[in-house]
């Protein structure tokens, strides 16, 4: 038997000075005198270990203490190890952002609900620029219809001060991460098609705003199918 005071977490042994206690194991749980719990652990060769303290009466195990400590270490670890922890990433928008900027931050919201994260999106407006609120939400919209494939709209845009604000959740906790090679083959493509993306909209800056107009319309169709269904 150890009567250990280098760890104070749990008193153990003769450090246990109450009248009686409850000895819970494999069989159930019985009260007994204390003077008797410590017999009954110096018969099996382990001490009797204090778990829980603030119980009527205390409540111990007879289990060797290091042997105790690793199982508490180990399922502390399991515990932690099954923990996901959900960040919320913030992407900013201005009320007129190009489309070469918005491309950029679609491929980093996209990569941060593949991780798992929720995204909070916003269009910030400076001044006078919140006559353009309805841009704003044609921009979100288009946004939400972007990255329907990895994320899930967790309600429409709303107006907050100077802020108009979109979250999205992740349609899966995370994913294994990407080989190196198919990164690199994903974001070559993604260039190549901005790169095309970037001249359609050189040689037809009139009908960007209508274009987007009619995705935002789609997406909104689509954001309201999903309201109703949920």
């Amino acid at each position: 038997m150890r009567n250990d005071k280098k760890d104070n977490q749990y008193r153990i042994n003769e450090q246990i000075r109450v009248r009686e206690v409850r000895i819970v194991g494999d069989d159930g749980s019985t009260v007994v005198p204390t003077q008797q719990a410590l017999e009954m652990a110096r018969e099996e060769g382990v001490d009797l270990v204090e778990i829980s303290p603030n119980a009527q009466p205390p409540v111990c195990r007879l289990i060797d203490y290091s042997k105790f400590l690793y199982q508490q270490k180990k399922r502390m670890k399991e515990m932690k190890a099954k923990q996901v922890k959900v960040e919320v990433k913030e992407i900013r928008f201005g009320p007129q952002t190009d489309e070469h900027d918005y491309q950029f931050k679609l491929k980093h919201a996209k990569g941060f609900l593949e991780e798992g994260n929720k995204v909070r999106a916003y269009v910030f407006f400076r001044g006078r620029s919140i006559l353009f609120k309805e841009q704003g939400e044609v921009l979100l919209l288009r946004f939400a219809n972007d990255l329907e494939e990895v994320g899930k709209v967790e309600g429409m845009p709303s107006l907050e001060g100077k802020k108009m604000f979109l979250y999205l959740a992740p349609k899966k906790a995370g994913i294994a991460k990407k080989s190196q090679q198919k990164r690199d083959n994903e974001r070559r493509e993604a260039e190549a098609k901005e790169s095309s993306q970037q001249q359609d909209a050189n040689n037809n800056s009139g009908n960007n705003l209508l274009a987007n107009a009619k995705i935002s319309v789609e997406a909104l169709e689509k954001l309201k199918s999903q309201e109703q269904e949920d």
